[in-house]
């Protein structure tokens, strides 16, 4: 078995911030036992993947908007009509659980 580590090249980088800030960066690196640095860089990626996230789903809703979805039937049938059947089967599965007794 090969084992293949890669190392993250790091850059230090200044960044300047107000008391307020380092106060309440320092309070939840305590709490999360990480350095300040850890935390700063974790918040970043966090940050950077969800403007990513919310760019992908951007470019999933104008893709809606420029072709829409006519029906919901596709090559696998009518997804609306299974939809209602299986909410119709669910629901009587429900009522006929909480009629019988313990």
């Amino acid at each position: 078995m090969v084992l293949c580590l890669r190392m993250a090249v790091r850059t230090q980088t200044l960044v300047q911030l107000n008391a307020e800030l380092v106060e309440l960066l320092d309070r939840r690196a305590t709490r999360e036992g990480v350095s300040r640095s850890a935390l700063i860089r974790n918040l970043l990626e966090e940050a950077l993947r969800t403007d990513r996230a919310t760019a992908i789903s951007a470019q999933i809703v104008e893709g809606y908007r420029r072709i829409p979805q006519e029906t919901a039937d596709d090559e696998w049938g009518d997804l609306d009509a299974w939809a209602h059947a299986n909410t119709r089967r669910n629901l009587a599965a429900l009522d006929r659980e909480e009629r019988e007794p313990w």
